[in-house]
């Protein structure tokens, strides 16, 4: 059979049902492959950047693998910010480049191009991938396409990228005779390192360390939702009580009506949440990685007097920043499911006292102003938004001021997904996001963007109109870059360098494709607007109309621990609200 063909059967057996790509002459045969399929189906984007970022999406949602193509030299090339985007996020996908023909290649030669757009894509794309290989024989396709497919899904997920010039796409090849990837000697060295328990010993350290515990506390990251542990995380907190509070990627985990969820923690946390991390006496995270965002820039004084339990897959992430008690290296939902079997006798410490605390923290300090307007306060308008849309709806946002609203106060039901980009932090995300998580979920996405972000991949809103999916696109229009804005007006009395411009028209833009287009400018107008907007069929567009000065509160500023958030409480407040000891104040660097 042709080489191209057998590719496509491979990505047919592993369940992908729509590659995302934008066609160019080294990906002809590839393509045409699926042309004639019934079973498989190209989703033709408007850019590769756009494709990476719906793949990524697709194997977000269907928890498997996401499939993206594209041509030879800027195509690839083009690819890079979503496979970065994979890599940060430990998301499973798989992309595929064309190449100039084998014997158009410079391989060695200390030439910089022999063929029309040729470019060494492997090279640019090994730091950011689990594995990426120039495909130079025929014979070898076997064995390098089981192997990507099995790396990106194994361990903690990642990118791949196979490099497959246009001469060997077009070889006819016998599949059966060719080299399996499973029958090798690497598959087998690889296949005992992920196949790892955790020792009763160690659980019933954990369990000592809950029973001991007065103030507990779940961090719940990103790899919660990539081990698929939702359920028995949500088990987990019904048997102790525990409160949780998430990372930006886990904030997702559970619904947010559950009795345990405390909300979002980090540099742009709400403050309730930040202060029950900060006065925990035990931390136990869950698939994080501890970033900056979270730590903030004083990862010494997170979390600083509890005993910390960290569970990752990736051992290379344990105290990287912050240094722990216990570490587990270990699957989330192996180690949730053997923990969960040795809680059944569990009697646990009594907490109802510090759940009360972290109570009266959420009630004192709620995420929006508490004013009488009719302005569009952000925060009061995610919570509006929220109530309004419905179970099982995919809510992808862009990168920017809106993204923290969103995170800090859309309320999830059971069922919705909330996709941001996480590490690579890609403006310009959420369009290609939504259509990925639509053709994975088959169900409808909610875009929200900002008006800088939407910007970045417009011109998907042809690939929306043109296979008409049910994409909802909330643009929140504060005519600025607002998220560096606001850091300029921090740090660098108010020069607006770069950040602030005229926006063009988003109405006729989006009257240019057809879309349905509302505008939402007071918040009178939001019920209204909201009730009879999203209930239509197909995409619509809905601009709401921000003050320029808009701004993210709270906000966690340098040399701070994260409980001591802008707009700083006074002093003395702070003291009464903590149970250990305040952090000395340092000088803020101008």
């Amino acid at each position: 059979m042709k080489l191209s063909d057998y590719v496509v059967d491979t990505l047919v057996e592993e369940g992908v049902s729509h590659v995302f790509e934008l066609i160019g002459g080294a990906i002809v045969h590839l393509l045409d492959s699926i042309s004639y399929r019934d079973d498989i189906e190209c989703v033709s984007v408007r850019h590769e950047q756009a494709g990476a970022f719906a793949a990524e999406a697709y194997a977000r949602l269907n928890g498997k693998l996401g499939v993206a193509m594209a041509t030879s030299g800027p195509g690839a090339l083009n690819l890079m910010t979503g496979i970065g985007s994979c890599y940060f996020d430990s998301v499973p996908c798989l992309f595929i480049t064309g190449q100039v023909n084998t014997y158009e290649y410079k391989f060695d030669k200390p030439v910089r191009q022999i063929g029309f757009q040729e470019t060494d894509i492997v090279s640019v794309a090994k730091p950011l991938t689990k594995y990426a290989e120039l495909v130079t024989d025929p014979l070898r396709i076997r064995y390098c396409l089981e192997k990507a497919i099995y790396m990106a899904q194994s361990g903690r997920p990642g990118p791949v990228l196979l490099d497959i010039p246009m001469n060997l796409q077009r070889t006819n090849i016998e599949p059966d005779t060719l080299e399996s990837f499973y029958d090798s000697e690497e598959y087998a060295s690889m296949e005992v390192k992920t196949t790892k328990s955790i020792s009763q010993e160690s659980i019933q350290d954990i369990i000592r360390l809950m029973c001991e515990a007065e103030r507990p506390v779940v961090l719940a990251g990103g790899g919660v939702r990539l081990s698929g542990a939702q359920n028995e995380l949500e088990a987990f907190l019904d048997s102790t009580g525990f409160p949780m509070v998430s990372s930006l990627m886990g904030v997702d985990v559970i619904p947010h009506d559950h009795p345990s969820f405390y909300g979002l923690i980090g540099s742009y946390g709400n403050r309730y949440s930040n202060l029950t991390l900060a006065n925990c006496d035990l931390l136990i995270i869950l698939g994080s990685r501890l970033d900056s965002r979270q730590t903030g820039t004083r990862p010494d004084t997170f979390a600083r007097s509890a005993k910390k339990i960290h569970v990752d897959i990736d051992q290379n992430e344990f105290n990287s920043k912050v240094q722990v008690d216990i570490s587990v290296d270990l699957d989330i939902k192996i180690f949730l499911t053997d923990l969960n079997e040795a809680l059944q006798d569990y009697k646990g410490s009594q907490i109802d006292e510090w759940l009360n605390k972290i109570k009266e923290y959420k009630m004192k300090y709620p995420t929006r102003s508490d004013a009488e307007s009719n302005k569009i306060e952000p925060n009061r308008f995610m919570e509006q938004l929220s109530a309004k849309c419905e179970e099982d709806l995919s809510i992808c946002l862009d990168v920017g001021q809106h993204q923290m609203w969103a995170s800090q106060s859309f309320n999830l039901k059971r069922g919705q997904r909330l996709l941001n980009s996480g590490g690579m932090g890609s403006m310009g995300f959420a369009l290609p996001a939504a259509i990925g998580a639509v053709l994975s979920s088959g169900k409808a996405a909610l875009v929200i963007a900002g008006d800088g972000g939407f910007q970045i991949n417009i011109q998907e809103l042809d690939t929306i109109v043109r296979m008409n999916l049910p994409i909802k696109i909330v643009v929140m229009n504060n005519h600025s870059l607002g998220m560096v804005r606001q850091f300029q007006d921090l740090y660098f009395k108010g020069r607006k360098q770069s950040t602030t411009s005229a926006n063009p028209s988003f109405i006729e833009i989006a009257k240019a494709y057809r879309i349905p287009t509302y505008q939402i400018s007071v918040n009178d107008d939001v019920d209204p607007v909201l009730s009879e907007a999203l209930t239509l069929n197909g995409p619509v567009f809905i601009e709401v109309l921000l003050e320029s000065t808009t701004t993210v509160n709270p906000k966690l500023v340098v040399n701070r621990p994260i409980e001591d958030m802008s707009p700083h409480l006074e002093r003395q407040e702070l003291k009464s609200l903590m149970i250990i000891d305040l952090v000395e104040e340092m000088d803020i660097p101008k």
